[in-house]
């Protein structure tokens, strides 16, 4: 229990909750904290005045900064909420669990503090004062009545109550004769607390105490507590108490509010009815919560097994273990040694050719160096002739013999135009540059390097690899399993089909129920109140695959079901989503639920909507093949009751057995009982068991059926416990024989 601590926990003060009132969005809170946290509306002054009067941000300034968030309220469909109607919000602060709490527009005086202990003797609230619910901060503004106006949750104070008496102390052994023991158990039909050695010594688990139902002490404390019952009254109406539900509404209402309220044109329903209505509703609710629960816990101890397998086998303080999938060794320091031993190879790939890009670079530099040096010895050696003619030249111009002078001058003027015409012909070019003519792409070396990924981690294989079932996508609804699987994400083998495989929901041989390539499954027509075993496994030409994992489902202890119309006579008329049947015909007409039952304990209830001039409908079960056409139990397929005004009669095959006085009149509620631990069938009106055991030695299929005439009009109640007075055997164990 002490899990859900929180859900008793007031959102403001942070405590458990003292007096809780219902507010109109379902949120919960202390009476004495809705007050704390009440805002008075400003009164009609001008903005301008407001923002003039003080420093700071004025209460108009809230009000033209949350006209975005009214109008979102009223645009969403919150509105009103009949006499409140939805007022802004305010500066907020921080509850004790960080939730936001509106405080109120003027603290009360330190002398009335002690009054928030005692609501009842609280001033009387503003008029105009508004509530902003601290958990989805709807403000609502209240009317006349202030907080009475809400409803106090009554069974939420019971739950707090509980729950602090339970915490409050160890209970003891009442046996032991000097120090008692604290008691580990607590016998209901004994109503006495055991401890260990006690509860052996003096309540034997044989003989007729082995029949006795032991429970843990703080629930046998619950379950004697006998604090008087307290009657709820209207809010509307403090003097009247609530006996009736309005459906339209969908809150219970009192007597003066059928008369002359705002429900007195809407549709009505009797409290004890709607009471177990809902109750079977939450209960499942429950159920399919608690199968997510119990996925969540299976999920959790695969996620841990994912990291021992993961975790290295060298990490601190982890041993190495085996599994099913091999060593952590194996699955972790081998492959991580793989992965090493691909990149060092590519390492040592990319050093010989960085050598060998080196070695092109140094023969590259060599010939550059080769080339520029003969250039510049080549150059040195030309230069050298020219300027020894550029001399001899000048001293020849320096004599003064004309003859000798012209003899030798046409050939000096040859030698110097050719010597100049040698220089012009890129010898003063560089025959090589100083930059490398080599340039290094790595570019595409470096994208293939990012790309390098794992394509396969374990050996090709042609066989399969074992399927993987999803279990967020796996689920039970009434007597129905979805299983959904794929293949493992790095799996590259190809995959025919797949095979599913469910045991007989008792522990028994397992069976093929579904061979296709699809990789999700709905199997129908399971046991309700079962838990089975599901596996998968995959196949291809070459073999068939490991099975994955077995995953446990558990159907759904209550039925949920409706009128089958794809059954039923064409008389039936069915309406309310084939939850309401009727039959205008004058002879006997048969409509079945959509929904067998062959293991378990069912129990479903029908109410009589109209019932004019007597007819006498048959209320019970049936084969899928019986006879539509007559009354039910006109044939060997049907096991029935059939009930007039004043009498009923239990029927088989035509056969009419203990008549017992009382009948059904508008209003009235049929039950059906049927265990199939015991194989009898009972009936019920209003309540109380009519006549004996109806039928027994019940085996096989059975579908709830009712068969109408002369306008009868019935409707289907569904997903109800068990009735208070009978108490069913406890099931077989898995394996064992029912």
């Amino acid at each position: 229990m002490e899990e859900m601590e929180e859900e008793l926990k007031c959102p403001v003060c942070g405590s458990f909750f003292r007096e809780p009132i219902i507010l109109p969005c379902s949120h919960n809170i202390c009476q004495a904290c809705a007050r704390n946290i009440l805002v008075q509306t400003p009164d009609a002054e001008s903005p301008q005045s407001s923002r003039a009067s003080g420093s700071g941000v004025s209460d108009y300034d809230y009000l033209d900064l949350d006209k975005m968030s009214l109008y979102s309220e009223a645009d969403s469909g919150y509105g009103s909420y009949g006499g409140f109607a939805s007022a802004p919000t305010t500066p907020c602060q921080k509850s004790p669990n960080g939730v936001r709490v509106f405080p109120p527009a003027v603290p009360p005086p330190p002398s009335q503090h002690h009054l928030l202990q005692h609501p009842g003797s609280l001033p009387p609230i503003p008029r105009n004062s508004c509530i902003t619910c601290p958990q989805c901060h709807r403000s609502l503004i209240l009317d006349d009545r202030g907080l009475r106006g809400f409803p106090k949750n009554r069974v939420l104070e019971g739950v707090v109550d509980r729950y602090q008496q339970s915490k409050a102390a160890a209970l003891k052994c009442q046996l032991c004769e000097k120090s008692p023991k604290e008691a580990t158990v607590m016998c209901e039909q004994c109503d006495v607390f055991y401890c260990d050695p006690c509860r052996l010594r003096c309540h034997p688990p044989r003989g007729p105490l082995a029949k006795h139902r032991l429970v843990p002490p703080a629930q046998g404390r619950i379950s004697r507590r006998t604090s008087p019952r307290k009657i709820s009254t209207c809010t509307e109406h403090e003097l009247e108490n609530l006996s009736m539900y309005c459906v339209q509404c969908k809150m219970p209402v009192c007597y003066q509010c059928l008369e002359e309220g705002k429900h007195s044109t809407h549709e009505v329903k009797a409290l004890g009815a709607m009471w177990k209505l809902h109750k079977g509703q939450l209960s499942q609710a429950l159920n399919i919560l608690s199968d997510r629960a119990t996925e969540a816990k299976e999920f959790l101890v695969q996620l841990r097994n994912m990291v021992q397998h993961i975790q290295p086998a060298d990490a601190p303080g982890r041993p190495l273990v085996t599994s099913g999938w091999g060593t952590l060794k194996e699955n972790g320091v081998e492959f991580e040694a793989c992965l090493v031993a691909q990149c060092d190879a590519l390492i040592d790939a990319l050093n010989r050719r960085k050598a060998q890009l080196l070695s092109r670079v140094n023969k590259e530099h060599e010939h550059k160096l080769k080339v520029v040096r003969d250039q510049i010895s080549h150059c040195t050696v030309k230069l050298r002739q020219t300027t020894g003619l550029m001399e001899y030249c000048l001293e020849v111009i320096k004599e003064n013999d004309p003859s000798g002078f012209l003899q030798i001058s046409d050939a000096l003027i040859r030698r110097v135009h050719m010597t100049e015409s040698q220089w012009g012909k890129g010898t003063l070019t560089p025959r090589m540059t100083s930059d490398f003519d080599l340039t290094l792409d790595s570019g595409p070396l470096l994208q293939t390097i990012h790309q390098l990924d794992f394509v396969q981690m374990k050996v090709p294989s042609t066989v399969p690899a074992a399927p993987m079932l999803q279990l967020e996508e796996c689920c039970t609804q009434n007597n129905s399993a979805t299983l959904s699987w794929k293949q493992p994400p790095l799996s590259t083998i190809t995959v025919d089909g797949y095979i599913l495989e469910l045991d007989d929901g008792n522990g028994g041989q397992f069976r093929e129920v579904y061979v296709g390539t699809e990789t999700i499954c709905t199997v129908d027509g399971l046991h309700f109140n079962s838990t089975y075993m599901s596996r998968v496994k995959a196949f291809n030409a070459s073999g068939v695959s490991q099975y994955s994992k077995t995953l446990f489902m558990r159907t759904a202890e209550t039925a949920w079901f409706t009128f089958d119309p794809a059954s039923a006579h064409p008389d039936i008329i069915f309406s309310n989503d084939n939850l309401t049947v009727t039959c205008n015909s004058y002879d006997d007409r048969v409509v079945m639920g959509n929904t067998g039952f062959s293991r378990g304990v069912h129990y479903w209830e029908i109410s009589v909507d109209r019932y004019d001039n007597h007819p006498d409908p048959a209320f019970g079960i049936a084969r899928g093949d019986v006879l539509k056409d007559v009354m039910l139990g006109k044939d060997d397929k049907a096991w029935a009751m059939y009930v007039d005004n004043n009498r009923s009669w239990f029927m088989h095959n035509n056969s009419h057995t203990n008549r017992t006085d009382g009948g059904i009149c508008k209003g009235a509620t049929v039950g059906v009982l049927l265990d199939f631990t015991r194989g009898i069938l009972i009936f019920l009106i209003n309540d109380e068991q009519q006549g004996p055991i109806a039928f027994e030695a019940m085996e096989g299929l059975f579908y709830p059926a009712i068969s109408l005439n002369r306008n009868v009009q019935v409707t289907l109640h569904t997903g109800l416990p068990i009735p208070e007075f009978y108490t069913p055997l406890e099931p077989a164990p898995p394996g064992s024989v029912c």
